[in-house]
């Protein structure tokens, strides 16, 4: 008798009821203020601070230090009416791919005039689905960093202040790219990082440029049949070789974030870690093989979202919605600005 077909995953299967009130607005006092919860062969509560104790000489903390650029802009028409651009990723240094908000779509060939000391002209060059391709008559990282805005998550439900220009960005961000942060990162301080190079931890960096795709909401319910935005990667041969040694001394890889599991994982798609450069669309979903990553430190995430989907392919579905469910229970904070979870794998998933 041959085996019956798998039922496709639904979004639904990956769905859990958040109160409104436990989504972290802002940012706690200070950066190793969250909790974390600990899902290893238990659920534990913890703090954060508590997490030298959870790692152990010749472990491997593997950080994404892209940077987060103020990458919402505002101005209007050369015609008339107001914009609001989101820039997706900077192509070179004048040309850039972006979202834009207006009552009526700009057509190839207009005119947008950004608004600041001078009002910089943009021209609008080309569109293809929702992305829009930008000129702009003045380098475009100093223009963003004089007149843009930090793009905060949409479920923040707040426009950017001051302080998040610096809380919204791990304190190792140095490769400015991205347009939301790498959040597993937010709770790291100097100190941390500090302690933990002291107890023989090691460190080693990717980078991944997260896009505002990943605040899009999947559309199909059959799971399979969704497609992830492209996101930009680089992974150096010193991260490679920095595993080798981590494996060789008999230590555990622990990606911080999700951005951090994807770039390893996308740098070991043929099975074996190798120096990356590109573009990677990979969707990790219960099931997929892990090729590099022993644990991972990363925030709660939307029901339904991607990065839910990735977080149970490697610690199981159940598993991760029984934590999330404790976490609810437990009063965690949520999403960008809230807790930390440490995850390891579920060996019976």
């Amino acid at each position: 008798m041959g085996l019956l077909p798998c039922a496709p995953m639904r979004l639904s299967d990956f769905d859990y009821e958040l109160p409104n009130e436990l989504i972290a607005r802002y940012p706690p006092g200070e950066r190793r203020g969250s909790r974390l919860l600990d899902v290893g062969a238990r659920i534990r509560d913890r703090q954060f601070s508590e997490l030298p104790e959870l790692l152990r000489a010749n472990d491997l903390l593997v950080f994404n230090d892209s940077r987060v650029i103020p990458a919402r802009l505002y101005g209007h028409k050369a015609s008339g009416g107001r914009v609001e651009v989101l820039i997706e990723r900077v192509e070179s240094d004048t040309v850039a791919v972006a979202h834009i908000r207006a009552s009526k779509p700009p057509k190839p060939g207009s005119k947008l005039l950004i608004d600041g000391v001078d009002d910089i002209e943009v021209i609008v060059r080309d569109r293809a689905g929702a992305l829009y391709t930008l000129e702009f008559a003045t380098p475009i990282l100093p223009l963003l960093e004089r007149s843009g805005e930090i793009p905060l998550p949409p479920y923040l439900e707040r426009a950017a202040e001051p302080a998040d220009r610096e809380r919204y960005q791990t304190i190792y961000a140095r490769e400015p790219g991205a347009v939301a942060a790498p959040t597993a990162g937010l709770h790291f301080d100097a100190a941390m990082l500090a302690e933990t190079l002291a107890m023989g931890v090691q460190h080693a960096w990717v980078t991944l440029h997260v896009g505002a795709g990943t605040f899009q909401s999947l559309r199909a319910e059959n799971v399979a049949e969704n497609r992830l935005h492209s996101e930009r990667v680089r992974l150096g041969q010193d991260v490679c070789d920095a595993v080798a040694a981590c494996r060789s001394a008999g230590g555990r890889v622990i990606a911080v974030g999700t951005t951090s599991v994807r770039a390893l994982e996308s740098a070991a798609a043929g099975g074996e870690l190798r120096a990356f450069h590109g573009e990677t669309d990979l969707f990790i979903l219960p099931g997929f093989k892990f090729h590099c990553v022993d644990a991972m430190l990363t925030n709660f995430h939307l029901p339904q979202s991607s990065l839910l989907m990735l977080v149970a392919a490697f610690a199981g579905t159940r598993r991760v919605l029984r934590a999330y469910r404790h976490a609810v229970q437990e009063r965690y904070r949520f999403f960008s600005y809230g807790d930390v979870m440490l995850l390891t794998p579920d060996e019976k998933s």
